[in-house]
């Protein structure tokens, strides 16, 4: 049984292009299954989430972080009454867009596109879903359901409008991304409001397995060690549970149980505040969600501002440490390359690509083919395509 104020398959706003139904499988099945199958979602297994993707087998991939986001979605929404195969379909659909180097490319990307409608990756993978994918016969894009779509676009909030905050959001008169506005002009996803429970599931899922995952990253990587994580609030309590019960734990287990306490913390304050917020507004309906102008699925005060110490903390030692900053330049430099050179000679595109810049008609439109090829690289292809045309190392 669903809670009243879950997203029902049988009651979804549709897709772009009608299809018919599948004996088998829910609208929202379907929408997660198309995004497991496309080719975006098989190059997250070669693209950066904090470290270059060459540099260790066991640090975590834009893949696996994925697969980790979905797999907290489902626990999430499962417990809340919320429908599981749609937010996994946002989980796993939420990182698409993202280019190879991890933030440091989206970072180079968007300023090399400020003159072109900008870069951001939320909207890059909207544009994947609906445009880039091109295998089916009978449209461009993954065709999906309007809920995802709309997951995919605000799961961190309102875009525009008096409620739209954070790095995604459009201040009041300015202008959206050119890929979130391609698409808005097609299908109205409502970017003032919020989205969907199961798309606010799927963002705060997204904050739980990467504020999980960095701290296991970053000890592998000697970057910080476990004394350090004694001085941090979430962190320490971990620690001392653990040595409480097991003295003497041999240190890899020890570091397992203590990081696999902090995931278990941040899961269950989530559900615990979800629960009590759902039974405070007693919501009848997904269009309340909507419509109440706050996210319903959230991190309590006090966890959040413990969550805010840890991520301070892996800003200074993990995000910024000296190697991760050289390594931030180098692969900044490869994106800077390689995006002019395709923009001065396209005739360096694959094929495919050079089928639709004979179709641009401006520089702009130009610009955008490139950065959608860019922008699909993974990291290993990116290095390999510089060396190979800029003559470096990469």
């Amino acid at each position: 049984m669903l809670a009243p104020y879950a997203c029902l398959p049988e009651q979804s706003r549709g897709r772009r292009y009608p299809e018919k139904y599948s004996t088998f499988r829910s609208a929202f099945q379907r929408d997660r299954d198309r995004i497991i199958h496309s080719s975006a979602f098989r190059r997250l297994k070669h693209k950066t989430q904090v470290f270059v993707e060459h540099e260790g087998d066991y640090y975590r991939t834009r893949l696996t972080h994925t697969i980790e986001v979905a797999q907290v979605a489902r626990t999430i929404a499962g417990t809340l009454g919320l429908n599981t195969d749609l937010a996994e379909a946002v989980a796993l659909a939420h990182d698409l867009g993202h280019p190879p180097f991890g933030h440091t490319g989206e970072d180079a990307l968007h300023v090399l596109m400020a003159p072109y409608g900008g870069f951001d990756h939320n909207a890059q993978a909207l544009r994947i879903v609906t445009r880039l994918e091109k295998h089916y016969a009978d449209f461009d894009g993954l065709n999906l359901t309007w809920e995802t779509l709309e997951g995919i676009a605000k799961h961190n909030g309102p875009v525009t409008g008096p409620h739209a905050q954070g790095s995604h959001s459009v201040p009041e008169g300015g202008e959206l991304p050119y890929a979130l506005a391609d698409v808005q002009r097609d299908i109205d996803l409502e970017l003032s409001t919020h989205a969907s429970a199961e798309a606010q599931v799927a963002a705060v899922a997204d904050d739980v397995a990467y504020n999980h995952h960095d701290l296991h990253d970053g000890l592998r990587s000697g970057l910080f060690t476990e004394d350090d994580l004694m001085e941090l609030p979430v962190t320490r309590p971990a620690f001392e549970a653990v040595d409480a019960m097991y003295p003497g734990l041999e240190p890899m287990r020890r570091r397992h149980e203590a990081l696999r306490r902090v995931f278990g913390v941040m899961v269950e304050d989530v559900i615990q505040v979800a629960q009590q917020r759902l039974e405070a507004a007693q919501p009848q309906s997904v269009d309340e969600i909507r419509d109440m102008g706050t996210t319903i699925i959230r991190f309590s005060k006090p966890l959040y501002q413990d969550l805010k110490a840890v991520k301070s903390f892996l800003f200074k030692r993990m995000y910024r440490a000296p190697t991760v900053v050289e390594e931030r330049r180098r692969v900044t430099a490869v994106v800077n390359d390689l995006f002019p050179l395709f923009m001065s000679d396209p005739a360096l595109l694959p094929a495919e690509w050079r089928e639709d810049v004979a179709g641009a008609t401006d520089e702009t439109q130009l610009a955008r083919i490139v950065v959608d090829y860019v922008s699909g690289m993974t990291d290993r292809f990116a290095l390999a395509e510089h060396a190979r045309l800029c003559g470096g190392a990469g």
